[in-house]
């Protein structure tokens, strides 16, 4: 009879036989076609995968996998990255959201931040090809570009400190210069000027940090108000997108854009809506298009697309959303803490447009809840995923195994 350390022997050998030959039959296929299959797996199963073995972490290190990985749209298989800032320490947690599963049985986990000693509270400035960046919510003066399923992480170099400041935050990757660059719009005082030095003077100054540089450079000042909540900012065409905050006098805000080519700013024409001037709107990104969602005190939602960019009338009224209540939604109402289109009351904000057409909402009022709506049959559907927190925001993520050493200079 085998003792019990042979049984055990026996049993790591089989096991090693059967990864061995696991390994073996995966070798013998064709390399496109496991690029194929590989590039359909959700985020975290890719991940779980390049721990196998020695073989299948050098598969998912192949530049060729990683760029068709890269290759697919959020609307295919898109990671939703849930930023829960309640009570005090953040945390992160993701999903790989599948539409066509049941979303009970879709389980969130949990992110670890190796920095979260040193930045315990944080916003999260935007998503881009697998990267997140994130800021120091209560100095303004932390900054790190991270993935979040590699755990790869830089921080990047403080600046030049104001007192009394605002700071509105960008981040993405230019298509034709192959950077990623970090934004930061700084609205400040600098002193004071007439009778009793009653009347504040403000000022500001655009800072601008390349992945792979040293040190931030500064274009001068803006001459746009832009919106400074989280998430305020989209990414189309290598440039990124702002509403501007409200002011006197004017017929609506605008939508302003950065260059992340050129690095110069410049005014993006908006759709003509029947009653801009008493609605709230927000942009977001519909198939690599600049879109806006326009709320109005009905409860209607309004989507309008730029098919074009930067042609007026390219734009086109795509959806007409009704009014809707989740069930997670409680009556007491707080302010926003982003930009949104306010609803009765009730914030409502569009993530995305899936490949089934179906359009992915986040709802806040006491709480915050996750909608899917059905444009051709008008209906709405609540979603609810183990262990979801109360209190988020969302961030549609493309999860990668992007490192970021590999990024600079691609």
């Amino acid at each position: 009879m085998d003792s019990d350390c042979e049984i055990q022997s026996k049993r790591i050998k089989s096991k090693q036989e059967d990864d061995n030959q696991s390994t073996s039959r995966i070798e013998t296929l064709p390399r496109e076609i496991v690029f194929d299959i590989l590039s359909k797996l959700p985020i975290s199963s890719l991940v779980q995968f390049k721990y196998v073995c020695r073989a299948w972490r050098v598969l998912t290190q192949d530049p060729s996998l990683v760029d068709l990985y890269n290759s697919r749209t959020e609307e295919e298989n898109p990671c939703l990255v849930f930023h829960c800032d309640f009570p005090i320490r953040n945390q992160l947690y993701f999903v790989d959201f599948q539409a066509d599963r049941d979303d009970e049985k879709q389980a969130v986990k949990r992110i670890q931040t190796p920095f979260c000693s040193s930045m315990p509270e944080f916003d999260v400035i935007g998503s881009c090809n697998g990267l997140l960046c994130l800021s120091d919510s209560l100095y303004n003066e932390g900054l790190y570009v991270y993935n979040p399923f590699t755990r790869d992480y830089r921080e990047l170099p403080k600046t030049n400190q104001f007192q009394n400041r605002e700071v509105v935050f960008g981040f993405g990757f230019h298509p034709r210069t192959k950077e990623y660059k970090v934004v930061k719009i700084i609205y400040y005082e600098n002193g004071y000027r007439g009778l009793r030095n009653r009347f504040r003077i403000s000022s500001s100054e655009v800072q601008v940090f390349t992945l792979g540089s040293s040190r931030w450079r500064s274009l001068g000042k803006v001459s746009h108000d832009l919106h400074k909540w989280p998430t305020a900012q989209v990414l189309v065409h290598g440039r990124l997108h702002w509403v501007t905050g409200p002011r006197r006098h004017r017929t609506g805000r605008n939508v302003v854009s950065f260059d992340l080519g050129d690095e110069k700013f410049r005014e993006v024409p908006r759709p003509d809506v029947v009653g801009l001037r008493r609605c709230e709107y927000h942009l977001f990104v519909m198939r690599g298009c600049l879109s806006a969602a326009f709320g109005f005190s009905n409860g209607k939602l309004e989507i309008w697309v730029m098919k074009e960019y930067g042609v007026k009338e390219s734009w086109v009224k795509e959806f007409v959303i009704a009014n809707y209540t989740p069930k997670a939604i409680k009556q007491e109402v707080i302010q926003p803490s982003f930009c949104v289109s306010k609803v009765r009351g009730k914030s409502v904000r569009v993530l995305c447009v899936l490949r089934s057409g179906e359009i992915l909402l986040e709802y806040k009022e006491k709480s915050r809840a996750l909608v899917l709506h059905n444009p051709n049959t008008r209906k709405f559907k609540d979603l609810m995923f183990q262990g979801m927190p109360n209190w988020f925001q969302t961030v549609v993520h493309v999860g990668s195994l992007n490192q970021i050493d590999t990024l600079i200079g691609m």
